[in-house]
């Protein structure tokens, strides 16, 4: 068996990058629709069912959703997986890596929406999920830095017809900086105290590492809260990563866009559009009025997959403007939560900047119907990756 899959795995690899990269993108839709409309059918037939509990924040529309299935982020994960174990090669360290966030963030999400379902509907505490996203902070910036593989070669030829000038890297951690043609490192910044620190610079990036995973796997969580919202944000997102990652693979075009070369990181397309198939598959049920939710299983993955894809490209630097809605989302809710608590501390009546938090919730209270809630919240996205992508080239 073990012998088969090497072979499968060794086969698929020969094959041209956009080929397989496209196979897997389709099958990865196929697989969504196909699980989707099955469960959806099974859901409506079934009696007594148990699904969604909505809590009562008084927004139209909210008791229609009550019982609608949840956990297609399940769904999304086998559909992902399937079509990058068969058509990328495995014993790449950034396919492993993908493939260990998905597995430990759905799985993280999975125990949180089974206990919301079966015991109680606040499911894991706050501490255990930000824990689980530490944890997994830890792992992937520990392996990026130190891992014997990963190395980058910066193209320092600004033309694509002359010969390339590289420097390979085999420890330590550079990345990309808006606006700055050379890449920045972040041992720089320890160096500027004292030169032999240089190889500490772990302890400066491991942290960030950890934030960007713990913030967009909650700020994904936080901005599902209307029907599509989540799930098209993040296909914008995703393309943008799966095109960064596309130019960042090939020498003559990480030359000529001024992007770090990353050997062997062309293995990752496979399962960035094996993704993003499962995403647009789960939006055609989950676009409005949605047939079936993802659930913690599929939001945090979403936001954990996303700033593994920005770390592994050297791309994480520019996730504030390329996930602004991720982070605006958190910001809404952590501004009104300290807000209340300093104007109940001084004032004795507690009061509130937003309508309501997360911030989508406020333009419902406003009276704008979820769907155009979601219309503009695309469009913002669309031209917040414009903005990332014309920062990065210039």
């Amino acid at each position: 068996m073990y012998d088969k899959m090497v072979f499968l795995n060794n086969t698929s690899s020969s094959f041209p990058l956009f080929f397989r990269a496209g196979v897997s993108f389709i099958l990865s839709i196929c697989i969504a629709l196909f699980f989707y409309y099955k469960v959806i059918i099974f859901w409506n037939q079934k009696k007594n069912r148990i699904g969604e509990q909505v809590r009562d924040l008084g927004l139209p529309g909210q008791k229609e959703k009550e019982g609608t299935p949840t956990m297609g982020g399940i769904i999304i994960i086998v559909s992902t997986l399937i079509p990058t174990i068969f058509f990328s090669t495995l014993s790449n360290i950034y396919v492993i890596i993908l493939i260990i966030t998905t597995l430990w963030m759905g799985s993280l999400g999975f125990i949180d929406d089974y206990i919301k379902i079966k015991y109680n509907k606040h499911g894991l505490s706050a501490i255990c999920k930000i824990l689980g996203q530490i944890i997994l902070g830890i792992f992937i910036g520990s392996t990026m830095y130190f891992h014997k593989n990963i190395t980058t070669i910066s193209c320092k030829n600004l033309y694509v017809k002359q010969p390339i000038s590289v420097a390979v890297e085999k420890h330590g951690f550079k990345t990309s900086f808006p606006l700055i043609r050379n890449e920045f490192d972040y041992a720089d910044i320890l160096c500027l105290y004292n030169e032999k620190w240089k190889k500490y610079a772990w302890i400066i990036f491991i942290p960030i590492v950890i934030f960007f995973i713990t913030s967009l796997s909650n700020g994904a969580n936080l901005t599902d809260g209307i029907d599509g919202l989540t799930t098209g944000v993040s296909s914008i997102i995703l393309g943008t990563l799966s095109l960064f990652s596309l130019i960042s693979s090939n020498k003559i075009l990480s030359s000529y866009f001024h992007f770090i070369y990353i050997p062997d990181i062309g293995e990752i397309v496979i399962f960035s559009f094996s993704f993003l198939g499962s995403l647009i598959g789960f939006l055609w049920f989950n676009s409005y009025p949605a047939q079936i939710f993802m659930g913690d299983t599929g939001s945090l993955t979403i936001g954990g997959i996303i700033a593994t894809l920005a770390i592994i490209t050297r791309k994480e630097l520019i996730l504030p403007i390329l996930c602004g809605i991720f982070f605006i989302e958190n910001i809404s809710v952590i501004v009104q939560i300290f807000y209340f608590r300093f104007s109940k501390k001084k004032y004795g009546i507690g009061k509130r900047i937003f309508l309501m938090a997360p911030l989508h919730h406020h333009f419902q209270k406003i009276g704008y119907h979820e769907s155009k809630i979601v219309n503009r919240f695309f469009i913002i996205q669309m031209m917040l990756s414009m903005v990332v992508l014309i920062l990065l080239i210039l």
